[in-house]
C-alpha cells in the first residue's frame, strides 16, 4: 500500500500515471484497505482529494462511466468515515447520471454523454449506484427513488443480452440494440456481483445471488487459466491505459460476493491470486500487469488493481497468512521479503472467519 501511495499527488489528490476513473479506483482501493485494517495512515488522502476537486462536483464533460466510479468511492469514504458530505457527492453524481438514461434500447444509461454507445460498464455502475445509495437512505420512495431506479435498471439489464449464453458480459449493444458479441473484460463481470449482492439485500430474493454466481463461475472458469485472473488483452498488449485496472475491481467485488455467498473456491482463489501477485513484486514492492507472468512496469492502475487482490485476501482472512501491512508482504510459513526489501512490517494476523481489526 505504502508503494500505492508514492504515485499519489498531494496538489491535485490525484495519482500520476494514471487517468481520472483510475485514481477513483486507487481512493477506493486506499478507502478498502484502511476500513480493513483500521489504519489511519491514508485517511487524509481521502479528505484531501475531495477538497482539491470538489469544485468539479466529480462529474465527467464526457462519460458517464467515469464519473460513475467515483460515486462508488465517495460512497466508501461515507461508510469509513461517516462524513455526510461524501454521500451528498454521490448523490449528485448519480442524479447526473440519471440524464444518461433514455428509452433508446428500451431504457438503460448512455456511456458516453454524445449518446452514441450503451455499454455493460456504465449501467452496472448505475445499478450499484442506485442499490448502494438505497441502502444507506431506506427512506426514499416513489418513482425517482434509488430502490426504483435498481430495480429498473436491473430488469432492464438483464434482458438486454448483455448477458450471454455463458453467464458472461459482453461490452454492450449494437445498434440494433443487441449484444454485440464484443471483449468479455473482467471489470464487467466484476461490478454486477456487487450490484446483485446488495439487490439480494435490499429484497432478500436468492435470485440476485444465483445470477452473481453464474456470472463469477464463468469468470473464474474462462478468464483465469491456471487460477490466475487474466484480462482478454494481456497475452499480446499491455491492455492501454484503461485494462490495468480492470482485475482489481473483478476480485474486489468477488470478495463482496464471498461474504453473502462463502464458496470455498471464491475464497481460494482469491488467496491464490494475491499470493502469484506477490511473488511477483519489484525490489520497491511495486506489483505489474500480469498476475502469473514477470514484472513489465509500475503505475497507479498496476499496483491499485493488484492491491484491490491483496486487499481482499486480508479480509477474508485467507489460510492463515499473515500479511505486512504497510507493504502488504505476505508470508505463509517463510519470509517472502528478500534481503534488499525495505519498509515497516508492521504485522496483521486476521481472523479467517471475520473481518476484523488486526492484531496489537
Amino acid at each position: 500500500m505504502a508503494a500505492l501511495q508514492m504515485f499519489y499527488n498531494l496538489s491535485t489528490g490525484l495519482w500520476d500515471t494514471t487517468g481520472w476513473w483510475n485514481s477513483a479506483n486507487a481512493l477506493e482501493t486506499t478507502i478498502d484497505y484502511s476500513a480493513i485494517t483500521q489504519t489511519i495512515t491514508y485517511r487524509t488522502n481521502v479528505f484531501n482529494t475531495f477538497e482539491k476537486n470538489k469544485h468539479t462536483n466529480f462529474l465527467n464533460p464526457w462519460f458517464y462511466d467515469d464519473q460513475g466510479w467515483w460515486a462508488l468511492t465517495w460512497i466508501k469514504a461515507y461508510d469509513l468515515t461517516g462524513d455526510t458530505r461524501y454521500l451528498e457527492m454521490a448523490k449528485t453524481i448519480f442524479e447526473d447520471l440519471k440524464q444518461g438514461w433514455d428509452s433508446t434500447c428500451g431504457g438503460g444509461v448512455w456511456w458516453h454523454k454524445r449518446r452514441e454507445y450503451k455499454n455493460a460498464i456504465t449501467n452496472e455502475l448505475f445499478l450499484a449506484i442506485a442499490a448502494k445509495l438505497h441502502l444507506r437512505t431506506p427512506n426514499s420512495t416513489g418513482e425517482d427513488s434509488y430502490l426504483n431506479w435498481a430495480k429498473r435498471s436491473w430488469e432492464w439489464f438483464k434482458n438486454t443480452g448483455m448477458i450471454n449464453a455463458n453467464n458472461m458480459v459482453n461490452d454492450g449493444l449494437d445498434q440494433a440494440c443487441q449484444n454485440n458479441g464484443k471483449t468479455t473484460w473482467t471489470y464487467n463481470q466484476g461490478v454486477i456481483l456487487g450490484g446483485l449482492v446488495d439487490m439480494y439485500q435490499i429484497t432478500h430474493d436468492r435470485t440476485f445471488l444465483q445470477q452473481a454466481e453464474a456470472i463469477a463461475d464463468a469468470a473464474l472458469k474462462n478468464l483465469a487459466p491456471n487460477g490466475i485472473l487474466q484480462e482478454p488483452c494481456e497475452p499480446n498488449a499491455d491492455c492501454g491505459a484503461d485494462g490495468p485496472q480492470f482485475k482489481g475491481i473483478f476480485i474486489r467485488n468477488l470478495s463482496v460476493l464471498y461474504r453473502v455467498l462463502p464458496k470455498p473456491q471464491y475464497k481460494a482463489f482469491i488467496a491464490h491470486n494475491a499470493e502469484s501477485i506477490w511473488s511477483r513484486r519489484d525490489r520497491s514492492n511495486q506489483l505489474g500487469l500480469s498476475w502469473a507472468g514477470q514484472f513489465d512496469r509500475a503505475d497507479a492502475s498496476r499496483q491499485s488493481a493488484a492491491m484491490d487482490a491483496i486487499n481482499a485476501a486480508i479480509s477474508l482472512g485467507t489460510n492463515g497468512l499473515t500479511y505486512q501491512a504497510e507493504d502488504a508482504a505476505l508470508q505463509n510459513g517463510k519470509s517472502l521479503r528478500s534481503s534488499q526489501d525495505t519498509g515497516e512490517q508492521a504485522t496483521l494476523k486476521m481472523n479467517p472467519e471475520t473481518m476484523l481489526s488486526p492484531s496489537r
